[in-house]
């Protein structure tokens, strides 16, 4: 997931399931890779709160209101379309 940043200019926040292989639904494989929409906006937060822009706790509260550390979190989430 990091081929490209070094060429980017600025801070590079990795997101990505590359070369991994993963048995569960779309959901589940999401929260484990951490690039769910809610784990996204965790990491998100902890770049800002890395660059002084947000407080630390703000991620901390993220963290725990979004369940990030909660295998089950993902249970009953809708499965978008595809075949993959």
């Amino acid at each position: 997931p990091d081929q490209i940043s070094r060429w980017v200019p600025g801070p590079w926040q990795s997101l990505g399931t590359d070369g991994f292989g993963f048995a569960d639904t779309r959901a589940a494989a999401r929260r484990t890779f951490q690039v769910d929409a809610e784990s996204i906006v965790v990491a998100t937060l902890a770049g800002l709160a890395d660059r002084g822009l947000v407080e630390r706790s703000v991620v901390r509260d993220a963290f725990t209101e979004l369940r990030i550390d909660d295998p089950t979190a993902t249970r009953g989430v809708a499965q978008e379309g595809g075949d993959a």
